[in-house]
């Protein structure tokens, strides 16, 4: 009976709280099921979702069973290691610098311009966050969810607020599978008809050598001006750099199959164990999946009605179709998905994807640049 005894009391039927666990293993068998029945970014919900529930099987905590993903010499603590130390989001970097194709910014390079618009979201929800009660540190890592770029999310909270990881990438990661039902109904709001049925003119050809300057000038340029982005950036620019070089292409497809895959399943699978009922489910896990979503939808509308304002100075014949806006964000290449699906509604005749592809990779530069001046501002106080 002794045995039966201790037997029972080291399953996890016997833990204190368990119907935290179980609200996040629904949650983690959710997460699954949308990316499988719904097609959304199944890539990361499977994983995240996946480790979500191994993170909240229940089990006697300080037992030397070394099971949970906080307890020193885990696994998981291992695996996870490479999400605390930020090592992960920088190789996710260069695996989709590898797999990049900057032409379609090169071609019409003032579409820069909203991807850098789209960022308003991030510095809106910081300021919210202060509001909040967050202090500094955290209210800059919540923010920048607003770019929809979990790799980026991943990393500024690895450098300000660690304690908020899990809440954070989990929001970044699923308003990033969510854009399919965010972003509509917004660009259907803040555009009328005839805005959508805009047609742009042809993007050019852009010479292999702009393509293979591009990534040196582009990493000059912006880290210069946030160095704290170099990381992310560098990586970034280096993975293209290897793919445009005509030279390297087995370092690049390595870089943007096997490897990017390997990381991918890493940092899923313990972002979602990272979401350990008792450290996850609080009040301000709650606050952040709401600012989180505040910031996507004011990063879509900021996107949105920059593209407005820059038609008011474009010559007819020149201006850019609205819905493009929308794609500032740097949920690639989804967002520029929905944007060819939005305008294909109205003229099944207007292909916008390759446009919209202009400021989709403008915003993964974008919200990675805003991350490397928040934490150059904010890491040291």
């Amino acid at each position: 009976m002794d045995i039966l005894n201790t037997f029972w009391t080291y399953t996890g039927f016997t833990q204190p709280d368990i119907w935290k666990n179980l609200i996040m293993i629904a949650i983690g068998i959710f997460f699954i099921f949308i990316a499988i029945r719904k097609d959304y970014e199944p890539l990361l919900l499977i994983p995240i979702g996946f480790g979500i529930i191994c993170g909240n099987i229940p089990f006697v905590h300080n037992a030397g069973l070394r099971l949970g993903i906080y307890e020193d010499g885990s696994v998981l603590s291992y695996l996870y290691f490479g999400v605390k130390q930020g090592i992960y989001p920088p190789l996710i970097f260069l695996g989709i610098g590898a797999m990049t194709d900057f032409s379609a910014l090169l071609s019409n390079p003032k579409l820069v311009l909203l991807g850098a618009a789209a960022q308003v979201g991030v510095f809106l929800t910081l300021l919210g966050a202060l509001a909040l009660g967050f202090d500094p540190k955290e209210a800059a890592a919540i923010g920048i969810i607003g770019g929809a770029d979990g790799p980026t999310a991943i990393f500024t909270a690895s450098m300000l607020a660690p304690h908020l990881m899990g809440a954070i990438a989990i929001a970044a990661y699923s308003y990033m599978a969510l854009v399919p039902v965010i972003q509509p109904p917004i660009m259907k709001l803040l555009t009328s008809e005839k805005e959508r049925l805009i047609r742009m003119k042809p993007s050019r050809s852009v010479p292999r050598k702009e393509k293979i300057i591009f990534p040196i000038v582009a990493l000059l340029i912006t880290c210069f001006i946030a160095p704290g982005a170099l990381p992310l950036l560098g990586m970034l620019f280096f993975g293209n750099l290897l793919k445009e070089s005509g030279l390297t292409e087995r370092l690049a497809k390595t870089a943007g199959t096997s490897l990017i895959d390997i990381v991918t399943i890493l940092l899923g699978l313990t972002v979602g164990a990272s979401t350990q009922a008792d450290v996850f489910l609080t009040p301000d896990s709650i606050l952040i999946f709401v600012l989180g979503a505040i910031s996507f939808c004011i990063a879509t509308a900021g996107g949105l009605v920059f593209a407005k304002i820059m038609n008011l100075f474009l010559k007819e014949g020149e201006k850019i179709n609205p819905l493009i806006g929308a794609s500032g964000v740097s949920a690639v290449p989804d967002s520029a998905r929905v944007v060819h699906a939005i305008g294909q509604a109205c003229d099944r005749d207007n292909y916008l994807l390759m446009h919209a592809m202009g400021p989709n990779v403008a915003g993964v530069i974008g919200s990675a640049t805003a991350a490397g001046i928040l934490l150059s501002y904010f890491i040291g106080r």
